[in-house]
């Protein structure tokens, strides 16, 4: 069963389709209030549910990164038959998730949010194979969040799956392989106190990605999760900037 308030959702518009992805242990809610921005532009808007998410930690132990790239596919495809161009727009993991689908697919361009290049230095990261077994999850760190009220109301899971962590990792080198066969647009988005995934990543992929045209948006006044954060209005913007710019001149 669906957390409450964690549904995917899909609000039908013009031919220019937006692909929404929430991130690692998140829910669609991450990035309903950018849909429902996009939605009043006039867009297509489909924010797609991950395999694992918004249900029960139990259900992530049980999937590989393959799953979460193929709920991106079915949205794509189910978007694809109302729209004639579509953008993928992703949130942490969920990002990770849009550049390596735009590596392999035909999107007219990608919008991302607060997107690791790789996990943080921690040791214990050669081990998570050997400690799945007996150690089924992590804690989370402190949250960094700048929007307390949006933070009430928020859904994630409350812990880390340590299979699902493999599975991150993985799905990272994937996407670090990926980034020089990365051609459409895209537009980094990251906040500068983002304490999840220090402002460094977002200079790490620029660096290696294929695209000409790229370019990093700043925000100074959010968390990891901007999407619902007080700079959310300045992405939201620059998104349909984005998508207006690259929908007239290509």
């Amino acid at each position: 069963m669906i957390i409450p308030t964690a549904e995917p959702f899909l609000f039908p518009g013009n031919k220019i389709g937006c692909l929404l992805i929430h991130g690692f242990t998140g829910a669609p809610k991450e990035m309903r209030w950018m849909g429902e921005y996009l939605s009043a532009r006039g867009y297509s808007v489909l924010g797609v549910r991950l395999a694992g998410h918004a249900t029960n930690p139990k259900d992530m132990q049980r999937m590989k990164w393959q799953d979460w790239l193929e709920s991106v596919e079915d949205g794509y495809c189910l978007l694809k038959g109302m729209a004639d161009k579509i953008f993928v727009m992703g949130l942490s993991m969920g990002g990770i998730l849009s550049l390596l689908f735009a590596a392999h697919q035909p999107v007219a361009g990608v919008v991302v949010m607060s997107v690791p290049y790789d996990l943080p230095n921690d040791p214990r990261l050669r081990f998570l194979h050997l400690l799945s077994g007996i150690v089924p999850k992590v804690g989370k760190g402190p949250a960094d969040w700048h929007n307390l009220e949006a933070a009430k109301d928020h859904v994630e899971y409350p812990y880390l799956p340590t299979k699902g962590i493999i599975q991150l990792h993985d799905l990272l080198s994937e996407m670090r392989a990926a980034l020089p066969s990365v051609t459409a647009p895209v537009l980094l988005i990251h906040s500068r106190e983002d304490e999840s995934v220090p402002p460094q990543n977002a200079d790490l992929i620029f660096a290696r990605l294929g695209s000409q045209d790229k370019h990093i948006l700043w925000v100074e006044n959010s968390g990891h999760v901007i999407p619902r954060e007080p700079d959310r209005h300045l992405a939201f913007k620059a998104a349909d900037e984005f998508v207006q710019r690259v929908i007239n001149t290509g």
